[in-house]
Order: structure tokens, then sequence, then C-alpha cells
């Protein structure tokens, strides 16, 4: 895994201003992006794994429909955005190898 990445370091484009601080600071200042990503993940792990206990609860008759439903839309949910989150880093990673440094 990544531990660090010095974005001034890593893209030096032309007319690519990254030396500039934001306007006002943000309220989230001191929140990591890698912390931001984990709990994420561990967010979607426990939302999949309540719609599997959902759905066998629901197999075994002991879960109504409606809640067995909810529970496995929700995990799907989770799983497409993880997905697309990991698509997007994909992407961003391949835009990045291919810029001339």
């Amino acid at each position: 895994m990544i531990d660090g990445v010095s974005l001034s370091a890593a893209l030096r484009a032309p007319g690519l201003d990254i030396s500039r601080a934001p306007a006002s600071p943000s309220p989230n200042a001191g929140v990591d992006f890698a912390q931001v990503l984990g709990s994420l993940a561990s967010e979607t792990v426990a939302n999949l794994r309540g719609g599997e206990a959902a759905a066998i609860s629901g197999i075994r008759g002991q879960a109504p429909v409606q809640d067995v439903v909810e529970a496995v839309m929700s995990a799907e949910r989770s799983l497409q955005t993880a997905l697309a989150l990991r698509d997007k880093t994909v992407a961003a990673y391949q835009e990045i190898s291919r810029l001339q440094i």
C-alpha cells in the first residue's frame, strides 16, 4: 500500500500550480485521505456482511422479506460504490502514468 505520495513532486506539468493553499481551511483539515478510504472500506465490508447475514436469516425464515431486500440492496449499492471508486482510481493512475515528466 502507498504510505505517502508527494503530489508536488509527482506532478510537474506546465501551467499546473499546486503550491497554492486553499483560501480557507477545510473543516476536515486533520483527516488523512488514507483514513477516509480506510473507513469507507471498513463500512463497505460491514455493510456487505450485514446484507449477507440478512440474506441467511431470510433463508432460515428468521427475518421479514422486506428487511432482507433492504439489506441486500444496501449491500449492492455499497459494492457498486466501491467498484466505481476502484475504477476511477485505476483510471486516474493510468492517466498519471501517461504524463510526460
